[in-house]
């Protein structure tokens, strides 16, 4: 059968995608475009915000209107909290964000001639076991994921991914150096460790083990790949993490810490774990053992009760932290958690306009930081040929846009010679290998 699979959402999310996509083509299926014709149409949500649920919504509609007589399969996080408003919609089938195999099991049914509409939820805190899937990438990438966690258990106030995903649970060290070999061997040149919540990795697992115990094995059992993080939480970053992953030659020195916010008290709001002193020791532990490391960051605007002082508080912070590049969100209201019913909610006006502030401080942080750049030889892995320049990223996850032929999954040294937009220009060097 010829199968269509849309993914909204994390790394996490596109990690499951590749993952299905992998097993439909060892079962015989071929992999379809989602906006041609198909005889089943996955599609993978997200319900990380209001807006994220109204893409789902509209992508299923999607789906529905222009293949009516196709198989509509809906999995992930949107349908493991709302499964009724997915089969809603038209769905013939609705799982949720647990037992991939088990949902295309239940597809082929369907495919089959089974006619009836087919809801399969499980209870995601009940989950324990860590669910095993194919790591790799899609086709032609040069970069692929290995997820070693899922579920979190912070549960900060505006956030429903731990009911949607569960409790923590962890692949075993041993199996992530194992997978992580298998994919140098299948030519990726570069993987990132990704989860809902990475940090915690380990913590299920009761062994004293913790996260730079992992990245130290994967580092080792695959050498000659680059090895990326995924979001990391502050706690993590200690003098012991940072001086046994300075360690490491091929960790790639981009952190991603999620800060959401410059201002204790929105914090404590939040139910964030940290303050802005203990945020500011990781930044200025990762650039002492890193020279000039990509720190990049999430931050919501407008939270219930954020003032335009406490909105200031986080401007002001986020200069000292000089991020090199920041994701900024409006606050987004999810029912089910205690900040949609908290008071002071914020205008959707003024929402935005603070995120637009704080979407312009990023960029000007963002451009200093790539114009120290300048004069740089950095190693850069290409992914794709665009506009006429090939373009990929340096082990900091700056954007990089040369000139050459035939760069694909390439890593060449690159004289950085400008900047243009968000992205550095530079002079390949040699061909790379």
């Amino acid at each position: 059968m010829n199968i269509a699979i849309y993914t909204l959402g994390c790394k996490v999310n596109q990690y499951e995608t590749q993952a299905m996509e992998r097993e439909l083509l060892r079962r015989g299926h071929a992999l379809a475009d989602f906006d041609g014709p198909a005889d089943a149409y996955i599609v993978n949500t997200c319900t990380v915000t209001a807006v994220s649920d109204k893409k789902c919504r509209n992508i299923i509609r999607r789906a529905r209107k222009n293949a009516p007589d196709a198989v509509v399969a809906v999995c992930g996080c949107y349908a493991q909290t709302e499964p009724e408003a997915a089969s809603a919609l038209g769905a013939d089938l609705v799982s949720g964000s647990a037992g991939r195999m088990n949902f295309l099991d239940r597809l082929e049914e369907l495919l089959g001639g089974r006619k009836e509409q087919v809801i399969t939820i499980d209870e995601a805190m009940a989950r324990r076991d860590f669910e095993r899937l194919p790591a790799g990438g899609g086709a032609g990438r040069t970069r692929a994921m290995l997820k070693v966690e899922d579920g979190c258990v912070n549960f900060c106030s505006y956030c429903i991914i731990p009911y949607a995903r569960g409790p923590v649970r962890s692949l075993p060290l041993e199996e992530a150096a194992d997978q992580a070999r298998s994919l140098a061997l299948e030519g990726y040149r570069e993987v990132v460790l990704t989860g809902i919540e990475i940090s915690s990795w380990g913590h299920d697992l009761r062994d004293g083990q913790t996260l730079i115990d992992l990245i130290e094995a994967v580092c080792r059992a695959a050498s000659g790949l680059r090895v990326r993080l995924g979001s990391l939480e502050p706690r993590t970053v200690t003098a012991d993490f940072c001086r046994r992953a300075a360690a490491l030659p091929n960790l790639c020195p981009h952190f991603h810490l999620s800060l959401q916010s410059g201002c204790d008290a929105t914090l404590a709001r939040m139910n964030r774990k940290y303050d802005t002193a203990r945020y500011y020791e990781s930044v200025r532990l990762l650039r002492d053992y890193f020279p000039d490391p990509g720190i990049t960051t999430d931050l919501i605007t407008g939270f219930p009760g954020e003032t335009e002082a406490e909105f200031a508080q986080t401007l002001e912070f986020v200069k000292s932290c000089a991020f090199t590049a920041m994701h900024v969100f409006p606050y987004s209201r999810r029912p089910g958690t205690p900040a949609d019913t908290m008071p002071g909610q914020v205008p959707t006006a003024e929402k935005e306009a603070r995120a637009r502030r704080a979407i312009a401080l990023g960029a000007e942080l963002e451009r200093s930081w790539l114009e120290r750049q300048v004069g740089r030889v950095l190693p850069v892995l290409f992914e794709e040929e665009k506009d006429g320049l090939w373009q990929g990223h340096a082990p900091n996850y700056a954007l990089v846009r040369a000139q050459g032929d035939g760069l694909h999954n390439r890593l060449p040294d690159v004289e950085i010679t400008g900047v243009e937009g968000a992205a550095l220009l530079g002079t390949v060097l040699r061909s790379g290998g």
